[in-house]
This record gives C-alpha cells, structure tokens and sequence, in this order.
C-alpha cells in the first residue's frame, strides 16, 4: 500500500476542504401568502408558483379544514372588492 511522504498540515487540509461548508438556504416571499418559500419552487401553503395556482392544497386536507380554509378566502374576496368600490 502507498504511503504519504509527507505529513498533511491542518492548514492544507482544511484549505482543501473549504468548500464543504454548509450554506444558508435562501428564501424569498411568497406573493400571495407570504410564507418563506425557496425561490423557483411553489408555495407550500397556498400553492402557487409565478402567481398562478399550481397544486391544489386543498384537495388533500380533511373537510373540515377545507371549509375553515374556503370560508376565510371568500371573507378576504369580499374586503378586496369593496375596496375596489371605493
């Protein structure tokens, strides 16, 4: 088996690793939500993706949840039209 000839010092080690650090994950906004959200990916929450509607969220929480969920959405669709009345 080969040897080394020479003993690595810690400062060429680590120099040689430098790169495997581990980097902060970035994170932006989510338009509609709010929510952190990686970029280019969609919406954990509400689901969207470039403003669009992407996955259904709602399709896999139980009934009961959906309705709380469906129930706060159109309250928010009526205050935004009314302020476009005014």
């Amino acid at each position: 088996m080969p040897h080394p000839k020479k003993k690595t010092t810690k400062a060429a080690k680590n120099q040689r690793r430098s790169h495997h650090a581990l980097k902060e994950i970035t994170l932006t906004k989510c338009e509609k939500c709010g929510k952190p959200v990686k970029p280019h990916h969609a919406c954990a929450s509400c689901g969207t993706y470039k403003k669009k509607e992407v996955i259904n969220v709602l399709k896999k929480l139980p009934k009961k949840e959906r309705l709380k969920i469906e129930k706060k959405k159109k309250k928010i669709e009526e205050k935004e039209s009314k302020k476009k009345e005014n």
